[in-house]
């Protein structure tokens, strides 16, 4: 089992270092490098070429969206994971619209970081409880069993959902139009009772049906 390649991105250069430092304890995962993210075309280098990127958001993450999003499009369409690590449930909103699926404080520990930079390797969202709860109030998502069982094409879209893909990603994953992703959408969302694709995701987490 090859390691993990691990790349690094912050500001701040001490952030950058002190992440290195603590994830470099971290087994089976390799640090390739540490970058601004401004540098960040660097990480289409072959050098560089990593399995997950590390970004810490820093105190003020909205300044970083237009980079943010541009890295979000890379990694929907094939590109590296990305794990964000956010000051507070600020910006939750904003990094989930441009398509960031994993999202944690910068005080997580370490086994979590580990755990959600390996899920994030493998195509799973992971998010904070307490970054969840800005994102799908309490209360928004009824406390209730499916209406009716999903389809194993439903549940499919729904997987690629939660990884953040959009309805014209998933069209062409799945070989599928975007009208009939629409459809399954629709469906999905009137068996789960939600109106929105987050509430779905977070609904049928709750009911066991997808990993989160």
């Amino acid at each position: 089992m090859t390691d993990l390649r691990l790349l690094i991105v912050a500001a701040d250069t001490l952030a950058r270092a002190g992440l290195a430092a603590l994830a470099g304890d971290l087994p089976d995962i390799q640090i390739i490098g540490q970058i601004s993210p401004d540098d960040l075309a660097l990480a289409e280098s072959d050098d560089l070429a990593a399995d997950v990127i590390l970004w810490d958001m820093g105190w003020e993450p909205e300044e970083q969206i237009d980079v943010l999003i541009e890295a979000a499009a890379d990694s929907q369409s094939g590109g590296p994971g990305l794990v964000a690590l956010l000051p507070d449930q600020e910006a939750v909103n904003l990094l989930w619209s441009a398509g960031i699926r994993t999202l944690l404080l910068r005080d997580t520990s370490m086994q979590a970081l580990s755990s959600a930079i390996w899920a994030t390797a493998n195509k799973l969202a992971v998010i904070d409880p307490l970054l969840l709860e800005v994102l799908v109030p309490e209360g928004s998502v009824q406390e209730r069993g499916l209406i009716d069982d999903l389809t194993a094409r439903e549940t499919e879209v729904l997987k690629l959902v939660a990884e953040g893909l959009s309805n014209k990603a998933i069209a062409q994953e799945l070989s599928l139009s975007e009208h009939t992703v629409k459809f399954h959408l629709n469906a999905i969302m009137g068996k789960l009772d939600v109106q929105s694709r987050t509430a779905a995701v977070v609904q049928a987490t709750r009911l066991g049906l997808i990993a989160l």
